[in-house]
């Protein structure tokens, strides 16, 4: 379905200078994303968020302001022979878990997910962190005004 449109949300949780990513694997090898997925219809963000975060992380999240909006267009970038036709929309929240949250997967990992961990912000590119255009975004967020439409990046 060339023309079809997924809407997706990820939550940005940051604590104390680390960031909860999801590490997943696949034919190129690890790499980590933020944790969030595809929206259903009828169902609201903030919502489908808290959904995707029991799912992959095991947690309960307070989801806050709208951080950025991000499109991928997968034959835009450099995974367009293996990933198909792609056209996603991404809506990404700060959000926050509770200060005991230990990382766990949840009930319905992602295909692929390995592990849910902490990475200081400063090791994004050590952890291949995707998308790469978001890095410095994420680094600069108290600088930032929100919500910032990034494009089709990855």
């Amino acid at each position: 379905m060339k023309d079809r449109v997924r809407n997706s949300v990820k939550a940005v949780i940051i604590q104390a200078g680390k960031i909860l990513l999801v590490q997943k694997a696949d034919i190129l090898g690890a790499y980590t994303v933020l944790p969030g997925g595809g929206q259903r219809a009828g169902e609201p963000l903030p919502e489908a968020l808290r959904r995707e975060c029991l799912e992959e992380i095991n947690a309960q999240v307070t989801v806050g302001e709208l951080l950025f909006v991000r499109d991928y267009i997968s034959e835009h970038h450099e995974f367009a022979d293996i990933s198909g036709h792609v056209h996603q929309v991404e809506f990404l929240f700060a959000c926050s878990v509770c200060a005991e949250y230990q990382p766990a997967s949840g009930s319905e990992p992602d295909r692929g997910q390995q592990n849910v961990m902490w990475v200081p912000l400063e090791n994004l590119e050590q952890a291949n962190f995707y998308p790469r255009a978001l890095v410095k975004h994420l680094r600069r967020l108290s600088e930032a005004h929100q919500p910032v439409y990034l494009g089709d990046v990855n």
